[in-house]
């Protein structure tokens, strides 16, 4: 997040794009809700009919997969009506011209087409956001698990920079990130592209940081993401994995790739706190321990880095993962892991990673930081960008809308779009466990349009057969208007109903992440 959580309940507006808040982040919907009972206005924009619409000023119902023709549109309102911040883009940014001119690909009538948004609402929500600052864009999976989902975040930058919306409190573009400390992991290199604190490792002067640091040769090429290994492991290419805290059998698109891919391995470790149903795979599986039986960090969505104590003894041989690591690395023969306790790690992440170098145990029992952090005497960062942008000015990005990989045909008629339940949590690895959790929501559904159900005969409770051109799933129909005509919804919580035999692998092309939001899909009884 460039912002804080704090701070969005002084927003004035706030545009809710691909987030279902209350669900997926209850805690931040809280603040939501203080905004809108400040005054505040709430855009949302999503094809379901979530909890937030019924607070909201304008929802805008998008068809899945259009989301960058429908945030073009809100900024080819802004620019036509000089709603802009003609000195914030003068002084701050760049590219501006080229980017005016691509909105002329984005008229009102056109985009309301391709989104099914009438250009009343669109021009209402353009006006709000522009018009009631401090504004503060709130996304999440909904719009980055896409073909196109750098394209869709990169809309919403050229949102909050046409209206001078961040870098000052209440505003900015802030992602919600879908785990406690998905954030955390990338801040430590958790991606094939850089080391600790986002530094290249294609850059020479860093390859050789580091190697100093680390008393090793390192690589100076980018490895490959998560997605692309499956397709290596598929092809023989990586012979043996070590995988942490990921359940990909159940998470990933196109499962049965999945499967087939981790068939094909030599060898498998799955270091995790259960048996999941990746584990079940696995020629070792290293038991780890839970956040409550171990010392150490999370950083979370707004870059707050927050100290964990241990509240109870591991659970039979279990260990931390960081002394799991450790003792295979010394095993193996490696240098640099002789560390007694996880402040000993913190303390060279703060040697090298810039973003983190004021930040050590001491200060972190009185309080989270947020990075960057770069001295001991140094606060912490609420929000970021206030002076400068870290590239210097912003960029604007000419954008075009590109359509799903898939979309509907008379074979499968139906978008399947996927997301979670307050009542479960992704993969179910830990919930499931909870009988109170299953108690209140334990199997799956296919959310369908009485529309829909009507034309397929189906009624509310029916057994279903959800299809795709990847596999199909039987599961429970559940009847509601949550869902717009031509749109289901599905969970992927349940290894009974493993969604992702369904969805499309298709990826977007720079971050390499799945368009899981959207497939085509047949719905019929068994």
């Amino acid at each position: 997040m460039t912002n804080s959580i704090e701070e969005i309940g002084d927003a004035r507006c706030i545009l809710a794009i691909g987030t279902n808040t209350t669900d997926d982040h209850p805690i931040i919907a809280l603040e939501i809700k203080k905004a809108i009972d400040k005054g505040g206005k709430l855009i949302v924009a999503d094809p379901r009919k979530i909890d937030l619409v019924s607070r909201s000023h304008v929802w805008l119902r998008q068809r899945p997969g259009t989301d960058v023709a429908l945030l073009m549109g809100m900024a080819r309102v802004i620019v036509d009506e000089d709603l802009l911040d003609k000195a914030f883009i003068e002084e701050r940014c760049e590219n501006f011209e080229e980017f005016k001119d691509s909105l002329r690909s984005f008229d009102l009538n056109h985009v309301s087409e391709i989104t099914g948004v009438p250009a009343a609402q669109i021009v209402e929500a353009a006006r709000l956001y522009a018009t009631h600052g401090p504004s503060s864009i709130l996304y999440a999976m909904g719009i980055t698990q896409h073909s196109h989902g750098t394209d869709n975040v990169m809309a919403t930058a050229n949102l909050a920079m046409l209206t001078g919306n961040i870098g000052k409190p209440s505003s900015g573009v802030n992602p919600l990130r879908g785990q406690n400390n998905v954030q955390g992991a990338c801040d430590m290199g958790a991606l094939p592209n850089v080391y600790p604190g986002y530094q290249g490792v294609a850059a020479p002067a860093l390859v050789e940081k580091f190697e100093a640091a680390w008393a090793c040769a390192l690589p100076a090429e980018p490895g490959i993401v998560l997605t692309e290994m499956f397709h290596a492991m598929a092809e023989g290419r990586i012979k043996a994995v070590y995988l942490m805290g990921e359940n990909p059998v159940l998470s990933d698109p196109d499962a049965k790739h999945i499967d087939e891919a981790l068939g094909k391995l030599e060898f498998l470790i799955v270091q995790d706190i259960f048996l999941t149903e990746t584990a079940q795979f696995a020629d070792v599986v290293l038991p780890a321990t839970s956040f409550a039986e171990k010392d150490g960090t999370f950083t979370n969505t707004e870059r707050r880095v927050q100290r964990v104590h241990k509240a109870l003894d591991p659970v039979g041989d279990s260990k931390p993962d960081w002394q799991i690591i450790c003792d295979i690395a010394r095993r193996m023969g490696a240098q640099g892991f002789d560390f007694a306790n996880p402040s000993e790690i913190m303390e060279e992440i703060a040697d090298v990673t810039p973003a983190y170098g004021g930040i050590t145990y001491q200060r972190l029992d009185s309080g989270g930081l947020q990075w960057p952090c770069p001295f001991e005497d140094h606060p912490g960062t609420k929000y970021l960008h206030a002076d400068i942008f870290v590239r210097g000015k912003g960029r604007f990005m000419p954008l075009e809308y590109k359509p799903p990989r898939e979309e509907p045909d008379d074979d499968y008629p139906l978008i399947l779009t996927t997301g979670r339940n307050s009542y479960q949590f992704h993969t179910g690895t830990m919930t499931r466990k909870s009988k109170g959790f299953d108690d209140m929501h334990g199997e799956e559904e296919v959310e369908i349009n009485p529309q829909d159900a009507e034309s397929l005969r189906i009624a509310d409770g029916d057994k279903v057969q959800v299809s795709s051109r990847r596999g199909k799933v039987t599961t429970k129909a559940k009847i509601t208007e949550n869902s717009p005509k031509g749109v289901v919804f599905m969970t992927f919580h349940f290894a009974e109903t493993r969604t992702n035999l369904l969805t499309n692998p298709a990826l977007d092309p720079i971050s390499k992440i799945p368009e899981l939001k959207v497939c085509a899909v047949r719905v019929e009884k068994p």
